[in-house]
């Protein structure tokens, strides 16, 4: 991918915040997750494209996600026995973080996908998965979770279903640079698709939604064919590398999240974002 140099305004921007002259506003946790399925190409990946009038990353492709809300932090969930799979303990390791702040980060990365993408990481019990949640009763579920008229927990109480943790991966983390008027620190996570269930365009900050080979993502941004944020293309190239939605996973459970913002560094007489090493070298294989 060619490392497009950064605008002029950008630059005298980060170097207001840099210098000390502008205050960085504080981030959001927020979580997003890579949503696959098995395709003849390798794994595919579900986009969603933003309306072009949202302030934050407007027109981009992202992946279901959003922030964390602050009935994610609800310990309940885990008391009445809702909660499946890793505890909180092994995901505030995986996540680089307080088992508080993972166990809000799961539950928000859960219920993003369920309000964006009508797929439920949940079952009757640890090792079953709603199999079709098209119906109209769910529908109004995910209505009101997504208004806030409905808490995640009274959710799956009222189904008599667990939060399947299991069925989620660690993948990355990243922290939206200082000179950014809206700012977020994001933990990417990584599913496949449950049998039987089927995506679905619900969400009200998408203007339409798609289904994609990782790798076409990746080659889609290179031609300009399509917008993304740094960080979800190279997650895209990222996910390309493997078979398929199992291998990702698989890769998943050797990983903790390492939080990293990306800074204006000289790249010659031009300005780039760094990129993380291990993103850094996929990108000089291409």
């Amino acid at each position: 991918m060619e490392r497009l140099p950064l605008p002029d305004a950008l630059v005298a921007q980060a170097r207001a915040y840099a210098g000390g002259s502008a205050s960085p506003a504080e981030p959001r946790d927020a979580a997003t997750v890579v949503l696959m399925r098995p395709g003849v190409a390798g794994p595919e990946v579900y986009l969603l494209r933003r309306q072009t009038s949202m302030a934050f990353a407007g027109g981009m492709c992202v992946f279901p996600g959003g922030g964390v809300d602050p009935r994610d932090f609800d310990d309940e969930l885990v008391d009445r026995g809702l909660w499946a799979g890793p505890p909180p303990a092994e995901w505030s390791q995986r996540l680089g973080c307080d088992e508080a702040r993972a166990r809000a980060l799961v539950c928000a990365a859960a219920r993003e996908t369920f309000e964006e993408s009508g797929v439920l990481l949940a079952g009757p019990g640890p090792d079953a998965v709603v199999a079709d949640t098209t119906g109209e009763d769910w529908e109004a579920d995910r209505v009101a979770l997504e208004s806030r008229e409905l808490s995640l927990t009274a959710f799956l109480e009222r189904r008599s279903l667990v939060l399947r943790t299991d069925l989620l991966g660690a993948w990355s983390g990243w922290l939206t640079p200082v000179f950014e008027p809206r700012r977020y620190r994001t933990w990417f996570f990584v599913a496949r698709l449950p049998e039987g269930q089927v995506t679905r365009d619900v969400s009200t900050e998408s203007s339409s939604v798609t289904w994609l080979p990782a790798a076409d993502a990746v080659e889609q941004v290179e031609r300009q064919e399509m917008l993304m944020l740094p960080p979800t293309w190279l997650t895209c190239l990222d996910v390309a590398q493997h078979a398929g939605p199992d291998a990702v996973l698989a890769a998943a459970q050797g990983r903790t999240v390492e939080m990293f913002m990306p800074e204006v560094v000289a790249d010659g007489e031009e300005f780039i974002l760094s990129t993380p090493p291990f993103y850094a070298e996929l990108m000089a294989a291409r």
